[in-house]
């Protein structure tokens, strides 16, 4: 029996490892969206302590390297009294990693809207939380797209840092065919692959938004002109 044949016998624990990877990813970046957008609609339409504290969580996690972070949860923890699984504890870390990451491209990007928007959404009547939804987030997604499309692709590869807190994720998966039967290089390669494949979809969802915005004229080419 070849290499690959062995491979394809074991098809099935690869195919829940990344049933597993997709799982987190899917649901880790869209809460992240949501959590870093909540985020950054207090840190610019608040002044003062509550603003400041959320900035300094932001910058604070940015400086954290992942796999760190989703070890302290994990392993750390228990020292404390507070014992989470390994899923928990594998959804927690990317969604406040990534989202922190999320709120800085969404911050900045706001940063450069023109200040009259913000002052005839108010004229007309517009609170804080209306005008951000219906104004300024929107306007956020189609300039942000490429940006946001790389912090995805960031978000399904440290899924695979996951494997040290022993989610059976794709990486762990593919470890575990190979360990059994020393067949690195056919398991490796299918899981890269896997990796590159949804990779290229995320790319293609980046360029299709990015279409949309040009054709908004909310592109990066539009970014200084309607300053």
């Amino acid at each position: 029996m070849s290499r690959w044949d062995i491979l394809w016998d074991h098809r099935a624990t690869i195919i829940r490892g990344f049933e597993n990877t997709l799982i987190l990813f899917s649901v880790s970046s869209v809460a992240a969206f949501l959590l870093s957008s909540a985020i950054v609609l207090v840190i610019q339409t608040h002044r003062g302590a509550l603003s400041g504290f959320f900035r300094t969580i932001v910058d604070g996690m940015r400086m954290l390297p992942f796999l760190m972070y989703a070890y302290i949860l994990y392993y750390g923890l228990p020292s404390l009294g507070i014992r989470l699984d390994a899923w928990t504890a594998g959804f927690i870390a990317l969604i406040t990693y990534h989202a922190a990451y999320f709120a800085e491209i969404l911050r900045g990007t706001w940063a450069t809207l023109p200040k009259g928007q913000t002052e005839a959404a108010r004229a007309v009547g517009f609170g804080n939380l209306a005008m951000y939804r219906r104004v300024i987030l929107p306007q956020l997604m189609l300039r942000t797209a490429p940006v946001l499309g790389n912090q995805l692709i960031v978000c399904l590869k440290d899924t695979a840092f996951l494997m040290i807190i022993t989610v059976r994720e794709l990486t762990a998966a593919a470890s575990a065919v190979q360990s059994t039967y020393f067949i690195p290089f056919e398991a490796f390669v299918v899981a890269i692959a896997l990796y590159w494949l949804t990779s290229m979809a995320i790319e293609v969802l980046v360029a299709r938004i990015g279409l949309v915005a040009e054709r908004r004229g909310l592109g990066y080419g539009h970014v200084d002109s309607r300053r």
